[in-house]
């Protein structure tokens, strides 16, 4: 057999949180654990090697005022890649992205269509603005465009009320979901109030953002059903200062707004201890920066979840909720290397020494 170029990662290879080898390979940009005949070492590679990141609630293609030009689109992808983000949910984008697709040293995204949300009850410019009787027929287009998910907007300012409040009604939310999974797709929805979530997850929900409005008597349905949440901490993070801009027009919401704020921690901290499945997502994109994946489970870890449970949250658990692989013999060789253990500091996330895409050291 003729001699080929291969990396050679060495060190400890955390294939999952108890399954720790001392070495890989990659070959033709997959994963190997037994040296391949022949192989000539142009690089190797040493440290802690994770799984490429997983940011399960990330935004690629969309910005403030929605969509932004591709130069943009490819910045803030090549940021993610940077902070060691290989594998995002983009949760929503009116943005095309697959022209990503094709470029291998850009992180692999999982589409969820775009936005659907209640006419005038979301950011303008991201969604699309329809009423119940259309919903069915929405759900159905963007789970054909997506990638498996469909994103509804589940609760959002009433300005008639001056509060968040539902946006669907039960009927409506039972019927698109039920079309979606006829269709192959799970779906999501955005949620900070309480009021949206029953509903929603009785109609058979897959998924819930930001959940801030779990409560004690609805995290016994949510673990029931095996609805996973996407807390985006970092997001929350910012309610104070959104509650401050909207305290004089919508006092109650603003209220509200600073109450979810609050109790973040104890509710994120409740759902995990009930066994509800948590997963990492930063919500980059519109007001949020991109490259924020170690913040996010620096903050699982201030909640209260152990960091082994956190780092597997971005990493062997969101891999297989997505159905995608992670260190496995054949993968696509997508990992990050770290100088110390991030099982023992999950801070050390914030500081990749080499990022391999596709087989190749791309940072």
């Amino acid at each position: 057999m003729s001699e080929r170029a291969v990396l050679h990662v060495k060190g400890r290879i955390l294939v999952g949180p108890e399954d720790v080898r001392d070495e890989l390979w990659v070959v033709d940009g997959r994963i190997s654990y037994d040296r391949p005949a022949g192989a000539r070492e142009v690089r190797e590679v040493e440290g802690w090697a994770l799984p490429g990141l997983v940011d399960a609630h990330c935004h690629v293609g969309l910005g403030a005022h929605g969509v932004v030009p591709e130069e943009e689109a490819e910045k803030q992808a090549l940021t993610d890649r940077e902070a060691g983000t290989l594998l995002i949910r983009d949760a929503g984008s009116p943005s095309d992205t697959r022209w990503t697709d094709a470029r291998e040293d850009l992180p692999k995204i999982i589409r969820a269509g775009r936005h659907i949300a209640r006419t005038r009850r979301y950011l303008r410019g991201y969604a699309h603005e329809i009423e119940p009787a259309d919903l069915v027929a929405y759900v159905a287009q963007e789970a054909r465009r997506g990638d498996g998910w469909v994103k509804l907007v589940g609760d959002w300012i009433d300005r008639e009320v001056g509060d968040l409040t539902a946006c669907w009604p039960r009927e409506a939310v039972e019927a698109a979901i039920a079309e979606a999974h006829r269709l192959g797709a799970r779906v999501t929805a955005h949620c900070f109030a309480t009021d949206s979530l029953p509903d929603l997850v009785e109609a058979g929900i897959d998924c819930v953002e930001h959940a801030t409005g779990l409560t004690e008597d609805l995290i016994p349905l949510f673990a029931e059903r095996g609805v996973a949440i996407v807390p985006t901490l970092v997001n929350i993070a910012t309610f104070p200062r959104l509650a401050a801009g909207g305290e004089s027009k919508f006092p109650r919401w603003s209220a509200h707004m600073r109450r979810l704020h609050e109790r973040r921690y104890d509710t994120v901290r409740a759902a995990y201890d009930a066994g509800i499945p948590v997963y990492v997502g930063t919500d980059a994109g519109g007001s949020l920066p991109h490259g924020l994946v170690a913040e996010e489970v620096a903050e699982l870890v201030t909640a209260g979840i152990p960091a082994l449970d956190a780092l597997a949250a971005t990493t062997w658990s969101a891999r297989s909720w997505l159905g995608r692989p992670g260190l496995d013999e054949g993968a696509p060789a997508d990992l990050v290397v770290y100088e110390t253990d991030p099982r023992a500091d999950v801070r050390v996330l914030a500081a990749p020494r080499r990022v391999v895409l596709n087989g190749r050291v791309v940072s």
